[in-house]
């Protein structure tokens, strides 16, 4: 009968560290200077041979880290034997199929398999889930703030979220209100909050260049700042238009994308002698209203959240795609988009399409480049995934950020699809949806359920 595992203090320096799949043990000053403060958080596993030496089965970077780190003693769970790895797998499992286990029991599970060795692909096919769920269940136990929020009822996608945010204080309260207010709308404002942490990352490293280079940084002025002007907008005193030669600023613009750019202005520019090559246009000169400030306000945030609801959408359908069985009535679907709006397929973008297949993309972006069609031309099996990823890239070919100002019939049909498949619409898309008939809105629907 095997001993039950026990928990020593040993001498880090003294235990074997056998050959691991690892190669690359990532030692990284951040991780020695964890070990430093904390010491090793979590107990090494390992089995004591008959010859007295203890070597490491699981924790061979951590047990590196604490002997790099100095620490004089870690946490040692010593097994009797590297079988009794596999019982206590077998424990676990048994633990994970029980009836009503929560989400935060099945996370801790999969963390007990992770810290004797069990990779997130045995893990996954001992259990029966998903690899992408058991990845997400170790990443969100990784993180103090994914495991409060397991501890507190959310669930494993959930707890991922405030992981992935850990820190980030505004965007931690957005998702908990989120949570608590519009849990459907939760993939669409996490991703928006990625866009703006993005968007804001590249705007602070092209602020920090631009002043690198000695250049003179202004606020963008506002509509009634007679006194900064972009030099489009001036004439020299000779009465040539000004040119970026005559800038002694900058300010930046950035677009939805994140992309930044300069634009240069003349600060002071009526007592340099320059003058405003519109002058004779009142309309130049008239600030905006409430009512225009709030539509331009509106337009810039509602195309930032089409750009967010973008990537949950390709998301959503490269997530469907990859299970086993192709979602139901795919069929009229693809018929319907290729007699109803055949530009889904003259027009579609190949790397979208090949990503949502699960392809695998490979190449440099040409005139002729397609992953998609090199993909169908390698493999025979489910043509239908191709198909359908094919289809779907070439509806997203159509979609633009500002689709919901003026939404075509194919956009409705698109998202009305894939809302029969389970997709939850953001508060943008929402707006294209709603946009048709009502009552044509509903035979659409039946139709292709029916199907």
């Amino acid at each position: 009968m095997n001993a039950a595992p026990t928990l020593e203090m040993l001498d880090p320096t003294t235990l074997t560290v056998d050959i691991n799949v690892r190669k690359d043990a990532a030692l990284t000053p951040d991780f020695i200077a964890s070990i430093k403060e904390h010491g090793v958080m979590e107990p090494v596993i390992a089995h004591r041979k008959e010859d007295g030496t203890v070597h490491v089965l699981m924790g061979q970077r951590r047990t590196l880290g604490a002997i790099e780190a100095q620490q004089p003693l870690i946490p040692v769970m010593i097994i009797s034997s590297p079988e009794e790895a596999e019982r206590i797998v077998t424990q676990v499992v048994e633990n994970i199929q029980r009836a009503e286990l929560t989400e935060a029991d099945e996370a801790d599970a999969y963390h007990q398999l992770s810290l004797i060795g069990v990779s997130a692909a045995a893990i996954a096919k001992k259990t029966g889930r998903t690899k992408a769920t058991v990845e997400g269940a170790l990443k969100a136990k990784a993180s103090d703030a994914g495991t409060a929020a397991l501890g507190k009822g959310l669930t494993i996608e959930e707890a991922l979220l405030m992981a992935e945010f850990e820190g980030d204080e505004e965007a931690t309260q957005e998702l908990e209100s989120v949570i608590q207010d519009e849990p459907d709308q939760l993939f669409h404002v996490a991703q928006q909050l990625r866009d703006d942490r993005e968007r804001a990352a590249a705007l602070a490293a092209f602020t920090a260049e631009i002043q690198a280079g000695g250049v003179t940084l202004v606020e963008q002025p506002a509509y009634d700042d007679y006194e900064t002007a972009r030099v489009s907008y001036l004439n020299r005193p000779d009465g040539e238009p000004a040119t970026e030669d005559d800038a002694n600023a900058v300010y930046i613009t950035q677009d939805y994308r994140g992309e930044c750019t300069t634009v240069p202005v003349i600060v002071g520019w009526k007592n340099a002698g320059f003058k405003d090559r519109y002058s004779s246009s009142s309309a130049n000169k008239r600030p905006m209203t409430e009512e225009q400030k709030a539509e331009r306000k509106t337009l810039i945030e509602n195309n930032k959240k089409m750009t967010a609801a973008t990537s949950v959408r390709r998301e959503f359908v490269k997530t469907m795609l990859a299970k086993k069985q192709p979602p139901k009535g795919w069929q009229y679907f693809t018929v319907h988009a290729l007699t109803h709006h055949p530009e889904t397929a003259s027009g579609y973008d190949g790397e979208v399409a090949a990503d949502m297949a699960g392809a695998k993309v490979t190449g440099e972006k040409s005139w002729a480049w397609n992953p998609l069609r090199d993909h169908v031309a390698k493999t025979t099996t489910r043509p239908e995934v191709s198909l359908i990823a094919l289809v779907c890239a070439g509806y997203e070919k159509t979609i633009a950020k500002d689709s919901w100002r003026n939404p075509f019939q194919s956009h409705r049909d698109y998202l009305n699809q894939l809302v029969l498949w389970g997709y939850t619409p953001s508060e943008v898309e929402a707006l294209i949806i709603d946009s048709g008939n009502p009552a044509d809105e509903t035979n659409d629907a039946e139709e292709l359920d029916a199907a």
